[in-house]
């Protein structure tokens, strides 16, 4: 429950669309894959790099979490369907020579289908979470700011208090 209300902090806030878009397509890579990886470590790394809403990140990743689990026994076929493919294996028997190949454990089909699908998915997420950000500021963020209730919350001085030490 606390990490929904840092989300919708996070929508209220003057965060840039694209760093909470940013942050709910990194999660949905982190929920679709596997945890254990080398693109997970790159991941993780990527997300604490470069300026990420962590809030929208966590959400994500704990919805495509929730949602790869009915979704396993198909990704894991499409990576399967990539292994077993003639005209792929001298890529895979190269790949799987290196050592950096060996880490990214595109052996495994459940890693593989499931980097792919991200892979696909990504710049659909990025743009539709950022799309929606921008509508739920512009229609649903001033319709609740025009409730008499948010008015006489917004006009105490505890509110005050709470908005000028950042909170």
């Amino acid at each position: 429950m606390g990490l929904l209300a840092k989300l919708f902090k996070a929508l209220n806030s003057d965060s840039s669309p694209w760093q909470l878009a940013f942050g709910f397509a990194f999660g949905m890579v982190m929920g679709l894959t596997p945890l254990l990886g080398l693109h997970s470590v790159l991941l993780l790394f990527g997300v604490l790099f470069f300026r990420v809403n962590i809030t929208s990140f966590l959400v994500s990743w704990a919805a495509f979490s929730v949602l790869t689990i009915p979704l396993s026994v198909l990704l894991s076929d499409l990576g399967e369907g990539l292994l077993v493919n003639e005209e792929l294996r001298t890529v895979w028997t190269a790949l799987y020579s290196t050592y950096l190949g060996q880490l990214s454990q595109f052996y495994h089909t459940l890693t593989l289908g499931s980097l792919l699908a991200s892979i696909v998915l990504f710049p659909i997420i990025l743009i539709g979470s950022k799309k929606l950000v921008e509508q739920y500021r512009l229609r649903f963020m001033q319709w609740v700011n025009q409730w008499r209730v948010v008015q006489f919350i917004k006009g105490t001085n505890f509110y005050q208090l709470y908005r000028a030490i950042g909170a």
